[in-house]
């Protein structure tokens, strides 16, 4: 009930004063039954953005750490994102990936929408990363459509590191619902999900027009902290005064 006064009274109506975002291709978007919409990841808004404009409900898996913060503040947030319809997984330890995939099944076998950034964190730089292949392994194993989705301008309004957002519209555009039943029985696969994972990234590129990069983005944060890391060492900043 809650998710529903979040959309409709709360926080969609302020979204959409904030953002005025331009939908396009809506249609493809099912009506009703299974199916995963897979888009890129630039904002924190994001989780909120596409909530707020669908007519159906969607749970995103968004990870643990905004279920788990300390103090007031962090049961707040916490509330708000169960409230949201968002999942928690634990991106820690070998066994995460395996979590997330049991939870996003779940969705899915509930007939509901499941949102998934396959990137798997925000892009940093506002380009599109290298897709994880858990949203293809989700795909084949619960034979549902996937729908491509493109968040345009929500990194120049709210990017990493800034928490009040910009007052500027975007646009939200989703792509034909892709279809992978070819592929059905082989989840297993290594060469499959790979090549399941990198049509979805380039359908989420078409929509999308940034500029990709063949990396996984959390592996190109922790090199460029690594090197920032390195050039202070070797270059302290003089003390002031």
């Amino acid at each position: 009930m809650f998710y529903h006064l979040l959309k409709y009274v709360l926080l969609g109506p302020l979204l959409r004063l904030v953002f005025r975002p331009r939908i396009e291709g809506l249609e493809h978007v099912p009506a009703e039954g299974a199916a995963i919409v897979a888009g890129n990841h630039l904002s924190f808004s994001d989780h909120f953005l596409m909530p707020a404009i669908l007519k159906r409900r969607i749970t995103f898996l968004a990870k643990a750490e905004y279920f788990t913060g300390p103090g007031v503040k962090g049961r707040l947030t916490a509330f708000f994102f169960r409230s949201a319809g968002q999942i928690p997984v634990d991106r820690s330890g070998k066994d995460a990936g395996q979590a997330a995939i049991r939870e996003g099944l779940g969705v899915l076998a509930r007939d509901e929408l499941l949102g998934i950034y396959p990137e798997g964190t925000r892009s940093h730089d506002g380009r599109l990363y290298k897709g994880k292949v858990g949203v293809a392994v989700m795909a084949l194993k619960a034979g549902v459509p996937v729908v491509p989705c493109a968040m345009i301008g929500t990194f120049e309004a709210q990017p990493p590191g800034r928490v009040v957002p910009r007052i500027r519209p975007v646009t939200i555009r989703f792509g034909e619902a892709l279809d992978f039943s070819r592929f059905a029985g082989m989840e297993n696969e290594k060469a499959v999900l790979r090549a399941v994972t990198d049509e979805i990234m380039y359908a989420i590129l078409t929509l999308s027009e940034q500029e990709y990069v063949d990396e996984y983005a959390a592996v190109v944060k922790e090199r460029q902290a690594a090197e920032k890391g390195a050039r202070e060492r070797r270059f302290p900043r003089a003390p002031l005064g």
